[in-house]
């Protein structure tokens, strides 16, 4: 094991395993590229490449994979940083971790500390603000001594991992696992100044708003979403039963189709969501209830869903279906009439509304 090869080796194969997030920690990435390799490190650990030899080969593929979309995601997510640390500013929140320094990988966390004596203050203020999140305690052995961390993981756009530390520990100096030095962080003002220097054009007031607002778009599609479950379609034309299964089956087979297309995914989601406000306009119901809140070609792909169906059966007049064959989006919207079609199957293995959401908000970090 004293070869560098295959130190770089073991570095190259776990960073390749954390960037893909099959594994989290540094320790059990490089100790299963190593058994991958047919080695075994279990008696030489310090025969292994250092945290940072890995994060340095997950820089390289991330820059490799993503490219400019990567730092363009980096801002993002330094600013939804800020937007969360601004509405949990009670708690005195610190940024850490890879959002911090640039060292960011696909589906990284935004890590933040907070400080209460009582983890329950911190989930009450999450109540309020309507963030879904889920409390872990983790137990960890460093030197012979046990320690129990709690996380508050926040899913979000982004998923947040908030560590709450008891008051006391204000002061008290975090070290790094990957240089053993004391880690870096900002405070909340500090990352208000941090940002102005880094993006001296952007205007953080009006940036954060903006993310607000985008987020704020989840809760509009979930009250248009949830009222379908009670929509009981016709059995002739919709065996599956009710409203929601269907859209949650258009939005499945969506994703088989088109995995990376966020608009059109939206449109397969929300298409039928005026048939709970008025089944018989749902088409101009659902439209008016979304407006504002959806890109012009979602909205072009849900007003013009069922004018696919007619086109597809032969019935469409000579100008609508000129219209419709001068679109770009013509073909994705034929799909989508397509997949409106197959979605009606009896017990059709769907996700949740939370889960499709949350894969909508995790597109943006590929």
């Amino acid at each position: 094991m004293s070869d560098k090869r295959i130190r770089e080796q073991i570095a190259r194969m776990a960073a390749q395993l954390m960037y893909e997030r099959s594994e989290k920690e540094y320790f059990s990435a490089k100790r299963k590229a190593a058994k991958q390799l047919g080695l075994d490190c279990r008696f030489r650990p310090k025969d292994l490449p250092s945290n940072r030899e890995i994060r340095d080969f997950i820089q390289i593929l991330a820059c490799m994979y993503e490219g400019e979309k990567r730092y363009e995601n980096l801002q993002t997510m330094r600013l939804e940083a800020l937007r969360l640390m601004r509405k949990l500013r009670r708690f005195h929140p610190a940024l850490i971790g890879s959002v911090l320094t640039g060292h960011i990988r696909k589906g990284s966390d935004i890590d933040i500390h907070l400080f209460s004596d009582q983890v329950s203050a911190v989930t009450l203020e999450l109540d309020d603000l309507g963030l879904q999140y889920q409390t872990e305690r983790k137990r960890v052995i460093k030197h012979n001594e046990e320690r129990v961390f709690t996380h508050v993981h926040v899913a979000e756009r982004f998923d947040y991992e908030l560590t709450v530390y008891p008051e006391e520990k204000l002061s008290y100096v975090f070290k790094s696992s990957i240089t053993g030095k004391a880690i870096e962080r900002v405070t909340l003002p500090e990352l208000e100044q941090f940002l102005h220097s880094e993006y001296p054009d952007l205007d953080l007031d009006e940036k954060t708003e903006n993310l607000e607002e985008q987020i704020d778009c989840y809760d509009l599609y979930r009250l248009l979403l949830q009222p379908l479950e009670n929509v009981k379609q016709n059995p002739k034309y919709h065996p599956e039963g009710d409203a929601l299964y269907h859209s949650l089956q258009v939005f499945e087979l969506a994703r088989e189709a088109r995995p990376w297309d966020e608009e059109f995914l939206l449109a397969a989601l929300l298409h039928d969501v005026g048939k709970a406000i008025d089944p018989a306009v749902h088409v101009n119901a659902g439209l008016q209830a979304l407006e504002g809140s959806i890109t012009p070609r979602t909205e072009f792909l849900i007003a013009h869903h069922m004018e696919a169906h007619a086109y597809r059966a032969g019935t469409l007049g000579h100008r609508a279906a000129c219209r419709l064959l001068a679109s770009e989006d013509f073909e994705e919207l034929l799909l989508l009439r397509d997949l409106d079609d197959q979605g009606r199957r009896r017990g059709a293995i769907v996700c949740t509304i939370d889960e499709a959401f949350e894969y909508l908000r995790k597109m943006n970090q590929i």
